[in-house]
Parts: structure tokens; C-alpha cells; sequence
């Protein structure tokens, strides 16, 4: 019979613990699901637009062992909407099929956006299938500092004559 009350009570114990711990997990997952939401509310998506100059220049290594895989570096000044600088390199590999290839590249932007100065970095994965080209160049998250900390956004890039131009989606909390 004590064993069975003794039994009885851990159990009742074990369900409150239980409780306690489930609704302590709703409780803080309601907390960072609101504190989120708020951060959420507090971003606006804004568009940059304006040219670019970019210097590409090819890297040797002679360690690569394929040679139809290339590395550049990547050196761009941003004028417009974002006035910057960049630097970053490149990969790529050729095929023997004209108009097709592949690019990545990472590079770290340095400058002004919408008032704010910090640097933040670009990721980019193209590729060119018999002259059809699709690229995505996306914030790499969490990467901006300073007045650009929690940018995030996609660019577009296109040439024109020519010319170098971007497009640039992006969303920066509200406060500095």
C-alpha cells in the first residue's frame, strides 16, 4: 500500500513536471514567435537600382588540375542607389558545348545603402545553358554589419550595351 501512494505520487509528479515543461516550450516558442513577428512588421522591402564597374581578373593555380575550371577575382565599384565597393572571386567551369557554363562566386560589399553604411556579402550561382542564362545573386544571410546588419535581399544584374546595371531588392529593419 506505500508503495502504491509512493507510486501514485511520483506519478502525479512526473505529470506535473511534465506540464510544467510543455507549457514552459509553448510559452517560449509563443515569446519567439511574437519577438519575430515584430521584427517581421518592423522590416520594409525596398529597391536599389544604378551601374556597376566590374574587373575581373583570372587566378592561376596550377593545383586546380582541371583546366576547364577557373577562378577570378571579382573587383566592382557600385554607383546609384548603393554606392560601394566590392571584392570577391569567382569558380567557373567551361564545357566544350558553346554558350554553356557555370559560375559561383562569394564577395563582400563594403558602402552606403539607404543611408547606411556596412559591408554585407553576395552569393552568386549562375549558369549559361546553350546561351539561356539563369542567375540568382541573394544576400548571404546574417552577413551585414554595422547600419546594414539584418539586410537580406536578392540582386539582378543585367547588361545592357555594354553596360553593367543591377537591380536590388532588399529589406533592413526599421532602426538603425
Amino acid at each position: 500500500m506505500l508503495i502504491t501512494k509512493l507510486s501514485r505520487t511520483l506519478a502525479v509528479l512526473f505529470v506535473v513536471v511534465c506540464l510544467f515543461v510543455i507549457v514552459g516550450a509553448a510559452a517560449r516558442s509563443n515569446h519567439s514567435r511574437l519577438k519575430r513577428g515584430q521584427q517581421e512588421e518592423a522590416r520594409v522591402t525596398k529597391k536599389a537600382s544604378g551601374s556597376f564597374e566590374v574587373k575581373l581578373s583570372p587566378q592561376t593555380d596550377e593545383n586546380v588540375g582541371d583546366p576547364t575550371v577557373g577562378r577570378m577575382s571579382i573587383d566592382k565599384q557600385f554607383h546609384g542607389d548603393l554606392e560601394a565597393t566590392s571584392k570577391g572571386q569567382m569558380l567557373m567551369a567551361g564545357t566544350p558545348t558553346e554558350g554553356s557554363a557555370g559560375y559561383v562566386a562569394l564577395e563582400r560589399v563594403n558602402g552606403k545603402l539607404d543611408g547606411r553604411t556596412g559591408t554585407f556579402a553576395l552569393q552568386h550561382s549562375g549558369t549559361m545553358d546553350r546561351g539561356s542564362a539563369q542567375l540568382s545573386v541573394t544576400v548571404v544571410p546574417d552577413s551585414g554589419t554595422e547600419g546594414l546588419k539584418g539586410l537580406s535581399g536578392k540582386m539582378t544584374i543585367k547588361i545592357i550595351d555594354g553596360k553593367h546595371l543591377y537591380e536590388f531588392e532588399y529589406s533592413l529593419t526599421q532602426a538603425p
